[in-house]
């Protein structure tokens, strides 16, 4: 009996403190998402804000990419076109024979190299404009408003040049005003070869109505 109450004892004993499977080590068999681990809200913001600015940026770049472009797929015919109201129009290098401009602003317009026969710029605006080498032949240019335009190599025989400001202008090399009417305009600081000063002194008459000074004296005529 003895060795049966211990051998029960020894029996409850075992079953008392039996070993067990030994638990999973917690280490090893973590699973990821039980960590909780959350990155800095403030580390948060930076990257979307980093990722907002390059995008940003991209599209930037991208946008000015395609102006430029446009650009330089642009008409190359609108790189001769001047300033003014008439300034939607190509005017250098055109044949605008007889064509009106009286009146009208054209102040820097680009006339170079064009046939202007006959063209009427009565009273018009050409503040700073070019004739480089145009064809005024016969034009009306009278009461306009000539100051610092560029008559240079121009042909502007018989024209209408009466009460014409042409202040500051440019008429150098072979620019040819012979045949023309200059009753009443101003040749203030034009600088003329003395050939073609002489010419114009022959025929200078009148006092020009919006400066007061009279046509000799502009021209400095003995």
């Amino acid at each position: 009996m003895a060795m049966l109450y211990n051998f029960n004892n020894v029996s409850l004993y075992s079953k008392k403190f039996s070993v067990k499977n030994p638990s999973k080590s917690p280490l090893c068999f973590i699973k990821p998402h039980s960590l909780n681990y959350h990155k800095p809200k403030v580390f948060e913001d930076k990257l979307e804000k980093g990722s907002f600015s390059l995008s940003e940026t991209f599209s930037k770049a991208g946008l000015l990419a395609l102006v430029s472009a446009s650009i330089l797929l642009v008409d190359p015919a609108l790189a001769f076109k001047g300033g003014g109201p008439y300034g939607s129009e190509v005017t250098r290098g055109q044949d605008l024979t007889g064509k009106d401009f009286s009146g009208k602003t054209l102040i820097k317009q680009d006339f170079k190299t064009s046939i202007l026969r006959q063209a009427n710029f009565k009273g018009a605006k050409l503040l700073g404009a070019s004739f480089f080498d145009a064809d005024l032949t016969g034009a009306d240019l009278s009461e306009a408003d000539l100051r610092g335009v560029d008559f240079s190599l121009a042909n502007v025989t018989k024209a209408n040049l009466s009460n014409a400001n042409l202040e500051g202008a440019l008429a150098t090399g072979n620019t040819s005003f012979k045949g023309s009417n200059i009753t009443g305009a101003d040749f203030t600081d034009v600088p003329l070869r003395d050939d073609q000063r002489e010419y114009l002194c022959k025929v200078a008459d009148g006092v020009n109505p919006t400066t007061g000074n009279a046509t000799r004296d502009t021209l400095l005529c003995n």
